[in-house]
């Protein structure tokens, strides 16, 4: 039989027995298989991650965005700059 692929890839990972035992546990307190577990888990990672990278280019180069360039430079925090 031949496997469709889905526009899927396999991702396989070894881990240790009680990481193992502690995924599978948490999977189940949230009513959950392991792979979803997992996978939540690892798509929040990445969220973060992202939202991170992204905050980070955005405070490195305000000046980019002039929305944004007009709310940094502006009299009123310039104090706070100072402190």
């Amino acid at each position: 039989m031949v496997k469709k692929n889905l526009g899927r890839e396999r991702l396989s990972i070894d881990v240790l027995p009680e990481e193992h035992r502690q995924i599978k546990a948490y999977a189940a307190l949230y009513g959950k298989t392991m792979r979803e577990y997992v996978l939540e888990c690892v798509q929040k990672k990445l969220r973060e991650e992202t939202e991170q990278k992204e905050l980070a280019n955005i405070s490195a180069y305000p000046d980019k965005d002039p929305i944004l360039n007009s709310v940094w430079e502006n009299k009123k925090d310039a104090a706070y700059d100072k402190m």
